[in-house]
């Protein structure tokens, strides 16, 4: 029975660069550029964020202009746009928090991945490290589930508070179960990764 193996070396190669060339995009447009634009070295994008109006801002055609002398803007229907005029150094972090935190996660996630896939180009992918690998996959999966709509409730929290905006925009987080799961999932398959790893070992051990 032959012991070929689908997986080629250069299917390695290939999968390792798509995960560089994504830590690097991702690391750029999800790190860097807002930064940037947090002190004020950015494009000008840092001073928007979008948000739910609460129900007595929620008219047919469009949200009106609800800001007087805090330099805001709420505009949009039911996924409506809070325009700041001209954010001090505070508030664009504020506005550029939520995007920063989520792509330093999704780069942590993009990295163990490129360490649980450099064992391919051996041809043996089930060694002990990626079992860890896998775990910390889906606790940061699991963190980021939670802070991705706790994050830019906070932060958009704190944006209006004491503004005309405050009784406009509540305070509202909506959880799904969709990242959860997919955190569950990964954790499951970091055990199914120790416990292989674990019985190849017993195994070798004894012949």
């Amino acid at each position: 029975m032959s012991t070929t193996s689908w997986w080629s070396r250069t299917d390695s190669r290939l999968l390792e660069a798509a995960l560089g060339l994504a830590v690097v995009l991702v690391g750029v447009f999800g790190v860097l550029l807002p930064a940037l634009g947090v002190v004020g070295l950015g494009d000008g994008r840092v001073n928007t964020v979008e948000v739910e109006p609460g129900t007595a801002a929620r008219i047919p055609e469009k949200v009106s202009a609800a800001a007087t002398g805090h330099g805001m803007t709420l505009t949009g229907t039911r996924q409506a746009e809070l325009v700041l005029a001209d954010p001090g150094p505070g508030q664009r972090l504020l506005l550029a928090l939520p995007e920063v935190v989520g792509s330093l996660l999704l780069l942590l996630v993009l990295v163990l991945l490129f360490k649980v896939a450099r064992p391919l180009s051996g041809g043996d992918i089930f060694v002990p490290a990626n079992a860890r690998r896998l775990s910390a996959i889906g606790l940061t999966v699991l963190v980021q589930a939670v802070l991705t709509p706790v994050l830019p409730a906070l932060t958009t929290e704190m944006l209006v508070h004491g503004s005309p905006m405050a009784e406009q925009i509540p305070f509202s987080v909506t959880f799904t179960g969709e990242h959860v799961l997919l955190a569950f999932l990964v954790l499951a398959l970091g055990e199914v990764f120790r416990r292989g790893t674990t019985l190849r070992a017993d195994t070798e051990g004894l012949v």
